[in-house]
């Protein structure tokens, strides 16, 4: 389990959570608008993604970490009381992540950080994937945070395994099918974020 946020945070946590057995770990699905962190080593975090980013945060002197999958690069009016402040844009999601494990006790210069997604799957359209990916490099770059690891851009959706108490990262490139899947499902989110109520829900990759 992930250690107690705040309320005003609750809602954006990660609420698919599944035990394997076999394996002896804690799966924890992380949707579009979602985070997750714990320091639990059982725990494996997972997304897919699209044209969405996920970061992988952690502190390496503790294990402690999470990820977070937002859908938009960042808030354009600044109204942070209304939509863009959800976790679906980038700059809300990179600063709730970072500032979780913060709380940790951890210092800034300490904090092990790799970026994932940002693809371009489809034709035409403003290219929301590469969009997403300059945004959380360069968020990385003016707030004067490292980054590790990333694998950003191309033509492929992928799957993503993290394992925050050791950093470790499997991606996997989704098949055409899935593809298909996310590409349908990232419109039809997307299509339903400028008339959403800022407490809905919307739930992807079933």
């Amino acid at each position: 389990m992930g250690r107690p946020v705040d309320v005003d945070h609750q809602r954006h946590l990660a609420r698919t959570r599944i035990t394997d057995t076999r394996l002896g770990e804690h799966n924890v699905r992380v949707q579009p608008g979602e985070y997750f962190v714990s320091g639990d080593q059982a725990t494996v975090i997972i997304t897919v993604l699209g044209s969405c980013v996920a970061a992988c945060i952690r502190n390496p002197l503790t294990g402690f970490g999470g990820m977070n999958h937002f859908m938009l690069p960042e808030s354009v009016d600044g109204e942070w009381g209304g939509v863009s402040s959800q976790m679906r844009y980038g700059n809300h999601a990179m600063e709730n992540l970072i500032n979780e494990i913060l709380k940790t006790g951890c210092r800034r210069d300490d904090l092990e950080i790799k970026l994932f997604g940002g693809a371009n799957m489809y034709t035409g359209g403003s290219a929301v994937g590469t969009q997403n990916a300059r945004f959380a490099e360069t968020y990385l770059k003016n707030e004067g945070l490292k980054l590790e690891v990333s694998d950003l851009g191309g033509g492929h959706g992928r799957r993503i395994h993290y394992w925050p108490s050791t950093g470790k990262v499997k991606r996997l490139l989704l098949n055409q099918s899935q593809e298909t899947s996310v590409t349908r499902s990232e419109f039809s989110y997307r299509s339903q974020l400028v008339a959403q109520a800022v407490e809905g829900d919307i739930e992807m990759f079933e």
